[in-house]
């Protein structure tokens, strides 16, 4: 079974999505939802997706989750809850409750996008994390360069939360650029051996490289010391395949994606590909 870890669904006419907003964004500002990615996800032969929260908003969960009890492509959803309230074991409880609620796996907040890249380190978010944690759930982690750190010590601090990198950090590609190793962001790369060496509760997503690359003339060779980079240090086991379509589609169509994750991993045996495109999203996840 092969499993898409990560993509979006959104209509801007239900409620506004900013990061949409400027001419760049232009092609994805528009709905998408499941009828679009079933017919991009039986071109590639994904049988099961996990759909993740766009907004910090728990209105949006909440379609979420009902569009995945709709849905036999949707196996699970990775929310959205205030980790600053008091009450998040409550709050993940009720949302448990609502249409397809046994199909949250797991929560993430759009770190990336806070003021303070130590947001990860308040007392009150910590103790949102361990509530997470403590409610079977995993914790998706969006950071980039200004959280690195603060995303190491998160992931260090609390060994009881199961923690998933997401787009594994976003590293610099294209600031780096190159065709070869030598283009590889080594500080990102050093981050990300660190990261992966606190524990077997950390996985990544093989994800996002597309766009993090130069969206017009990305390569596959491009792209292969960010790969390689994130099988060294996570291996197959702890590395999942995710499309983040449509965001994808700001750089390739979700076809090429999925070819150009099976070409960067093409160098596995059989049974550490079906990790990489399925089991461990599926031991994770719980889908």
């Amino acid at each position: 079974m092969v499993i898409d870890a990560h993509h979006h669904f959104w209509d801007p006419g239900t409620r506004r999505h900013a990061w949409l907003d400027g001419a760049a964004m232009a092609p994805l500002r528009r709905p998408y939802g499941v009828a679009e990615l079933r017919d991009e996800a039986e071109r590639s032969g994904v049988d099961g997706t996990v759909l993740v929260q766009v907004l910090n908003a728990a209105e949006e969960t909440a379609e979420f989750l009902a569009t995945a009890e709709a849905s036999e492509l949707v196996r699970g959803v990775v929310g959205w809850v205030d980790l600053r309230a008091p009450d998040v074991a409550d709050r993940l409880d009720r949302m448990r409750e609502l249409p397809g609620g046994e199909l949250l796996v797991g929560v993430r907040h759009l770190v990336q996008d806070e003021p303070d890249p130590e947001w990860l380190l308040r007392a009150d978010v910590r103790r949102g994390l361990r509530a997470v944690g403590a409610a079977g759930l995993v914790v998706d982690l969006v950071v980039r360069r200004p959280q690195w750190d603060a995303a190491a010590r998160t992931v260090r601090g609390l060994d009881e939360v199961p923690f998933v990198l997401d787009h594994l950090g976003k590293p610099r590609i294209a600031e780096y650029g190159g065709d070869s190793p030598a283009g590889l962001d080594r500080e990102w790369a050093d981050w990300l051996t660190g990261l992966a060496a606190t524990g077997n509760l950390v996985a990544a997503k093989l994800s996002g490289l597309v766009t993090e690359a130069s969206w017009q003339d990305w390569t596959l060779d491009g792209l292969r010391p960010y790969a390689d980079a994130a099988l060294e240090s996570f291996g197959p086991d702890r590395l999942m395949f995710g499309s983040d379509w449509p965001v994808c589609r700001l750089a390739a169509p979700y076809v090429e994606v999925a070819e150009a994750a099976g070409a960067l991993t093409a160098g596995l045996s059989t049974a550490e590909r079906e990790a990489v495109f399925g089991g461990t999203a599926r031991r994770v996840y719980g889908v």
